[in-house]
């Protein structure tokens, strides 16, 4: 296994997770984006035990650490870095035994917000003039988004996750409308896995609902799952990342091998 800290800037890390290459096998790659609700960036339970799981089902990881400094670090800088990141991961791809076209992204919480803005938003004209690539280099082939924070509905939004990521306090509706994931998707969005606890208090079910709904009308391939019971922040599922006993069961510790046999389908 390969460890490297790669700078994507003067603020954002790329942390490679790379299996030891064997001749007659090219892996996938995965780009890992933890949560924190766009104030830290949660590594201990949504970056390195995620990336570990995908490893075994073929996938070569790369964890995000993305800008946080919501007094500086203004959206779209972070939709940037993951840009820069997915870049990295396809010009390094024969080098690290990939496949070029397999490179898929998973976020949890706000970051399944900043991964579902790159499923939904890579063709914006301020990614390609900040990273010089491609069309379309920057696009996952398919995204799984866990527990993720999509609408700025002040009913169901963290709205303290669009205050970071806009450095603002006191959003207009305007302004929400305009990162929330529901009204982006069309389609040029990328497939999507979704993952939620029903019982989540944090970023209320309502939020994977509303997008799938929008994946629905836009007849962009998606499958959901809803886990009744289980609360914000599971990670795996499992003891690994479990931080309470409601984190922890026999389905939801599924999630990663169900998610792999969904990306088989696309």
């Amino acid at each position: 296994m390969k460890f490297e800290k790669i700078m994507l800037d003067d603020e954002a890390e790329l942390w490679t997770y790379i299996a030891d290459q064997n001749p007659w096998y090219k892996r996938k790659a995965i780009l890992v984006i933890p949560g924190g609700g766009y104030e830290f960036v949660d590594n201990l339970v949504e970056g390195d035990p995620i990336a570990h799981a995908f490893i075994p089902y073929g996938f070569n990881a790369f964890v995000l650490r993305y800008s946080v400094n919501k007094m500086k670090n203004k959206f779209p800088d972070q939709l940037i870095q993951a840009t820069k990141a997915m870049k990295y991961i396809r010009d390094h791809a024969e080098e690290y035994g990939m496949v070029t076209e397999e490179v898929y992204a998973v976020g949890f919480s706000a970051g399944g917000h900043l991964c579902g803005s790159l499923a939904t938003m890579w063709m914006l004209p301020e990614l390609q003039e900040a990273v010089p690539m491609p069309y379309g280099y920057n696009k996952p082939k398919g995204v799984v988004l866990v527990y993720p924070v999509v609408t700025g509905n002040p009913e169901f939004s963290h709205q303290d996750s669009f205050r970071n990521l806009l450095c603002n306090p006191n959003l207009t509706a305007e302004e929400l409308a305009s990162v929330s994931l529901e009204n982006l998707v069309d389609e040029n969005t990328a497939p999507a896995y979704i993952v939620h606890g029903g019982a989540d208090e944090i970023v209320p079910v309502e939020n994977s609902l509303i997008l799938a709904t929008a994946y629905s009308k836009a007849k962009i391939p998606f499958e959901l799952h809803i886990y009744p019971g289980r609360h914000h922040g599971f990670g795996l599922g499992n003891e690994v990342t479990a931080q309470m006993e409601c984190h922890i069961g026999e389905n939801i510790s599924q999630w990663v091998e169900q998610a792999v046999l969904w990306m088989k389908s696309l």
